[in-house]
């Protein structure tokens, strides 16, 4: 059906463009922090992997949009450090939320990267909402 008085959706962001968006956010993290942060690998993901899910007991995929893996910096040692760090961003559900709120996808990933930038400074979810909290 070719009917022009439809409206016209375009294309949902790409695993591109999240990935433009979470490299920009992370390079607006300002020092000292920045310093801990230029071997950090950001992957974008449709979905977390039912790997995850089973760790994190989490059923629904959708509850997922981001994690970090690593070792938080206060913990890192020379031997301990052969992985890199990584931030994950899950796209599907990322979309999902931006589709559901009245928030940017910027101002989502930006909250997301800061997010699970703090868990690589070994900040735990609830020092992190304290965090925000207080700053409101």
């Amino acid at each position: 059906m070719n009917d022009s008085s439809l409206p016209s959706f375009g294309h949902a962001p790409s695993a591109a463009d999240l990935d433009r968006l979470a490299r920009a956010a992370l390079a607006s993290i300002p020092a000292p922090f920045a310093d801990h942060l230029p071997h950090i690998v950001i992957q974008v993901e449709e979905f977390p992997d039912d790997e995850l899910l089973d760790e994190m007991e989490v059923e629904d995929p959708f509850e997922i949009t981001g994690l970090y893996q690593g070792i938080p910096v206060g913990e890192r040692t020379q031997a301990l450090a052969t992985q890199p760090d990584m931030i994950f961003l899950f796209r599907q559900p990322l979309l999902a939320e931006w589709c559901e709120t009245d928030q940017t996808l910027e101002e989502i990933i930006t909250h997301l990267i800061v997010h699970e930038v703090g868990h690589h400074f070994g900040l735990s979810d609830d020092d992190m909402e304290y965090i925000e909290d207080s700053a409101d």
